[in-house]
């Protein structure tokens, strides 16, 4: 729980660059500060506070904005993780002119890229990371030069990616294995898709999709149905999961071949709420 610098500032403390750090972006002191500096563009990449007309009015040109998804799809805060959660094959990243809705100005640049079947969001962030700050230097030469246009969103194909919360990375065994993997992969960074094992929480951070004929008797969403040195065989409401990598509450992460040596672990044993018995929508 201690405090960390970003990369970000790391590297601009490296390079003797000015920090400035406000609590409140749109509080009048940090008006008057950005003021003070008479900037051509506000450049604003993962930043966790909605700018005010105040401050988007204050750089001579424009205040422009990197976005991890295909706007006018997955506008919020959240787009890398709700990409994956809802089984998306493809995504990408977009430079827009900022304005006072989120995420709904007009774009600038976009490109986009191919999701890996096994990929989870911290692998896709960092490869979004990449192809995004390649179109961003692109998209200030546009602009240095005065060659950009503006494509408008069609505000009809707009979709929405709120900030996660815990209780979104619940797990419901009655969905499809497919869903749940999609949701294990989304929920990677935070807040890891869990379950509950005799009472406690059990975070599952990796996954496998698993062909496995059972009998109708043995498939009880939760339920485990195979134990072995791969991992867990858990049945879902549709297909079963093979758990690879997971953490019971109050210690680390560790592999599922671990977890079986020491716990008491079994086959028909059943993950999760038996009172939770309707999926919850994503």
């Amino acid at each position: 729980m201690s405090l960390s610098s970003t990369e970000v500032k790391k590297l601009s403390q490296v390079h003797k660059l000015r920090i400035y750090q406000p609590e409140d972006i749109n509080k009048q002191e940090s008006v008057d500060f950005l003021k003070g500096l008479s900037p051509d563009i506000f450049v604003v990449v993962a930043f966790g506070q909605i700018l005010s007309k105040s401050i988007l009015e204050i750089p001579r040109i424009m205040a422009i904005n990197l976005h991890a998804s295909e706007l006018p799809k997955y506008r919020g805060a959240a787009p890398i993780n709700w990409a994956l959660i809802r089984g998306e094959t493809q995504t990408g990243v977009s430079i827009i002119k900022m304005v006072e809705k989120l995420d709904a100005g007009p774009l600038i640049l976009q490109r986009s890229l191919d999701i890996e079947d096994n990929e989870d969001a911290q692998v896709l962030a960092d490869r979004l990371s990449k192809l995004g700050s390649d179109l961003l230097l692109e998209a200030l030469d546009l602009i240095q030069d005065n060659k950009y246009k503006f494509i408008v969103q069609d505000e009809k194909k707009a979709t929405f990616a709120p900030k996660l919360k815990k209780d979104d990375g619940l797990i419901y065994w009655d969905k499809s294995a497919g869903d749940l993997f999609n949701l294990i992969r989304g929920c990677a960074i935070w807040p890891s898709a869990f379950t509950y094992y005799q009472g406690r929480i059990l975070k599952i951070h990796k996954a496998k999709l698993l062909h496995l004929s059972v009998s109708q008797l043995e498939r009880r969403p939760g339920r485990i149905l195979q134990i072995s040195k791969e991992g867990i065989v858990v049945a879902t409401g549709k297909g079963n999961l093979l758990i690879t990598e997971l953490q019971i509450e109050g210690k680390k992460r560790i592999s599922a071949s671990d977890f079986i040596s020491g716990y008491r672990i079994s086959v028909g044993n059943v993950l999760g709420d038996k009172n939770s018995c309707n999926p919850k929508k994503f």
